[in-house]
């Protein structure tokens, strides 16, 4: 019996399982299913011993139900503890949970940016409209919950020897493989979204920086349409604003405005972009000789925002082209951050949503065997980029490669996450 046309109800069976710090709520033996998601979501200092002692985030009682002569279906959930707002967003599956690129995007209700918490919250879904004609009898939700502590949280990147460069047979001529020592630093976890950068460009407007508002598809997804010397005044910014020493200075003095070449106080505690061989190591998550961040030669859509083309063996995506989940209204075709798994760093989106800048000058020849701590050229003409983004073939989603641009030039495929030498 169809789901979308099937009218009978059924009784639903709750049972629980648990799996690190994640909890599955489903629902059965309807033939609509529901996979809820709950993380522990205060943020984490030094390894978590520094952490909040607030509530962590908590979702529950996660229910799913079709409306009776109708191809409206409500999915219900509570959500308690953690910081608000949350952001909540919710995906589906035709197969069980093998893939989740069932197109939910018609939706409405407690979805997006919810301001509290509260009990029995309900996200509805326009099937009709999104899925028309279509069926299956092995159909889950999955519901996301982020607070906004989670999406400014940062993870430990461990001191040590990696190899950077390209892996897996590839040829990048500007990536050869090179071993690089690289000191213990601290990176976002997440792309910094548009609700973060906006909160903080107010406040850096109204104490003498040119800091624009930027673009984002929503309060959720990165930020774009801001250049380089954009982010690093704006990283410069949350410093002081948070009482923490600026990374960028021009000429001695903390940079606020214009588009001058900052020098980096790298033993500063403020945030800041981080190195090309900093991003690498990170992306990598103690994973050696891969392409992708999840420690894998392969990609698909279930692991990252990009476009898929059966031009490369390794692109093993069932979905083709644009995500099909994001690929609505106009574009960026960005999705919320943290939409995916993380790598074994506990980061997400090193691949695909948006490239993400990097401190050091582009260069075609220099990676330097056994180099410790390397930044790049000491000028240039074009900064590094890395990771991919959503319109990006899988080629350019693989962590050895290397992109650029000019550092006044903002374009709304690129954002960036920070990074801090040090969290006292």
């Amino acid at each position: 019996m169809s789901w979308i046309k099937g009218r009978k109800s059924r009784p639903l069976y709750l049972f629980h399982s648990m799996s690190n710090n994640r909890r599955f709520l489903t629902l059965i033996p309807a033939p609509m299913t529901i996979f809820l998601f709950r993380s522990i979501l205060t943020l984490c200092l030094l390894g978590c011993m520094a952490a909040s002692a607030q509530t962590p985030l908590s979702v529950t009682q996660g229910r799913a139900a079709q409306r009776a002569g109708t191809r409206l279906v409500d999915v219900y959930y509570d959500v308690s503890g953690g910081t608000a707002p949350y952001t909540v967003t919710l995906q589906g599956s035709a197969d069980g949970g093998i893939t989740w690129t069932l197109p939910v995007t018609t939706v409405s209700g407690n979805v997006g940016a919810v301001t509290a918490a509260g009990t029995n919250r309900k996200v509805t879904w326009n099937a009709g409209a999104d899925w028309a004609g279509q069926f299956s009898s092995n159909v889950k939700f999955r519901v996301n919950v982020t607070d906004a502590a989670t999406l400014d949280g940062f993870s430990l990147i461990p001191a040590g020897v990696f190899t950077m460069g390209r892996t897996s047979g590839d040829t990048d001529s500007n990536a050869p493989p090179v071993s690089v020592n690289v000191s213990a630093f601290f990176m976002g976890k997440y792309e910094v979204t548009h609700s973060l950068w906006l909160t903080v460009a107010n406040w850096a407007n109204a104490n003498g920086y040119d800091i624009p508002f930027g673009g984002g598809k929503g309060a959720n997804h990165p930020v774009h349409s801001i250049s380089w010397f954009d982010m690093v005044k704006w990283c410069n910014a949350r410093s002081q604003r948070d009482g923490l020493t600026p990374v960028y200075t021009v000429r001695g003095a903390v940079m606020k405005t214009g588009t001058t070449a900052p020098t980096a106080n790298w033993n500063a505690s403020g945030y800041r972009l981080p190195t090309e061989a900093e991003w690498e190591k990170a992306a990598r998550g103690g994973v050696s000789g891969k392409r992708f961040p999840w420690g894998t030669d392969s990609i698909s859509h279930s692991q990252a925002n990009y476009y898929s083309s059966t031009s490369y063996t390794y692109d093993v995506s069932p979905t083709r082209t644009m995500h099909p989940t994001y690929a609505t209204g106009s574009r960026p075709y960005s999705s919320p951050v943290g939409s995916f798994a993380a790598n074994g760093y506990g980061l997400y989106d090193m691949a695909g949503n948006m490239w993400e800048w990097c401190w050091d000058w582009y260069g075609a020849s220099t990676y330097v065997n056994g180099a410790t701590n390397p930044r790049g050229l000491s000028s240039g003409s074009f900064r590094v980029f890395r990771g991919g983004c959503w319109e990006c073939f899988p080629q350019l989603c693989r962590v050895a490669q290397r992109g650029y641009n000019t550092p006044d030039a903002p374009s709304g495929n690129v954002g960036f996450r920070m990074a801090r030498s040090s969290v006292p």
